[in-house]
């Protein structure tokens, strides 16, 4: 089981969902602090987005950007990966978990989008999942970052809010999801994504949520808030 699954098993609790009132409100406040929330995994391309997100399986964001700069920097396309080959791209990202298996699904998703995709990432899900490496989360992320689909990758932090705030809760990321794309009003389902992964990271983390400074704190039912 890996850490998403582990978390939900820990998080999921039975509890009403938030009411709708309260959900308009929820995304109006995040609105209004951060019109336009940007994703921390650096890129400067669709392909390079689709590696970076990738790579951040089971790492940080932050890790994955101190390696990816000087990747990035020789091959940010599919055809100059291949020329790096696997050895080099294991060179470029070690200091990354499970580099050694990444580097080999970054060379074959490489290859795959040449032969299969005539070397443009793919714009449906179900094309980017079949894609070695890419799973629905990766593929909601790409969706939505780089062609602006209203997509909603449920990682930790996000089912940690959609339970602990009743805005989704659900017993699995996929249920999360289902729910985030039900109960969000659709005016904000672009940027959903962001807010919450951003609220989830900084404010509502997983050991000692920061409640006494969280915008929606009033909104929230996590019953053993904190409010200094």
């Amino acid at each position: 089981m890996n850490d998403t699954g582990r978390n939900c098993q820990i998080e999921f609790r039975k509890k009403l969902p938030m009411k709708k009132q309260h959900i308009e409100e929820m995304f109006q406040r995040f609105k209004a602090a951060s019109p336009n929330p940007q994703g921390e995994l650096e890129h400067v391309n669709a392909y390079t987005l689709l590696v970076a997100v990738v790579l951040s399986a089971q790492a940080t964001d932050a890790g994955v950007n101190k390696a990816t700069r000087a990747l990035f920097e020789v091959a940010d396309t599919p055809e100059r990966m291949l020329v790096l080959g696997e050895d080099r791209v294991r060179d470029y990202i070690k200091s990354i978990g499970l580099y050694r298996n990444k580097a080999k699904n970054v060379i074959a998703l490489s290859k795959m989008i040449l032969t299969e995709f005539n070397g443009e990432i793919p714009q449906t899900r179900e094309a980017l999942e079949s894609l070695p490496g890419v799973g629905r989360k990766t593929a909601n992320v790409v969706l939505n970052m780089a062609f602006g689909h209203p997509t909603i990758a449920v990682d930790t932090h996000l089912f940690r809010l959609g339970n602990r705030t009743g805005l989704a809760p659900g017993k699995t990321p996929l249920e999360v999801e289902k729910k985030l794309e039900k109960n969000i009003p659709k005016e904000f389902l672009l940027h959903a994504h962001h807010w919450l992964i951003l609220h989830g990271r900084y404010v509502c983390k997983a050991r000692k949520p920061e409640c006494a400074r969280c915008l929606i704190n009033d909104l929230c039912d996590y019953k053993a808030k904190e409010i200094a």
